[in-house]
């Protein structure tokens, strides 16, 4: 694995471990194995390194081919995130990002522009559903419902949502029951 891999595998294993409170450069070049001057070769300050190791966790499913079945794509949205919530490296630095958020103005920003490119895709998936003639109503607040419910479980409750529940969620925000 190349120094810049082991770096950002480093970095979020860090911030899942140590918060954003407690994440250091220092604690990064250990865990990679690296000396700190590596990653300051590499570009990177705090919150860049934050982000670029953020930045590989935006993996999502690719959508259905040709975009037939709008609905199959909010399945298959909704449910990776289900599960990246139940066990990950996202779920274990989701309270450190959130926790840092509050305090840092530049990580708050880097989250929202990460949570914005995660949501287009679903209110992507929720427009095309409403054009083909499914009352959606305001695909922005469905896909922040839908989203919303996973977090919610996530961070809220003892267990997170499972990848079989997310057919009723999706069901029950589209008002299919």
């Amino acid at each position: 694995m190349r120094s810049r891999e082991r770096v950002l595998e480093a970095a979020l294993s860090e911030l899942a471990d140590k918060g954003y409170g407690g994440f250091s450069i220092d604690g990064v070049a250990t865990r990679a194995g690296v000396a700190r001057s590596t990653i300051y070769r590499l570009g990177h300050d705090r919150l860049s390194l934050i982000a670029a190791a953020i930045k590989t966790l935006n993996v999502q499913p690719r959508a259905q081919p040709g975009g037939q079945d709008p609905r199959a794509d909010i399945v298959a949205i909704v449910g990776h995130l289900a599960s990246a919530m139940q066990s990950s490296l996202m779920s274990d630095c989701l309270p450190a990002v959130l926790d840092g958020a509050e305090r840092d103005p530049g990580l708050r920003e880097l989250h929202h522009r990460y949570s914005t490119q995660r949501r287009t895709r679903l209110v992507e998936a929720l427009t095309r559903l409403q054009e083909s003639g499914h009352a959606v109503g305001d695909p922005e607040r469905a896909a922040e419902a839908l989203a919303g419910a996973v977090f919610y479980r996530r961070l809220m409750t003892p267990e997170p949502l499972r990848t079989d529940e997310v057919e009723g969620l999706v069901a029950t925000v589209l008002g299919e029951r």
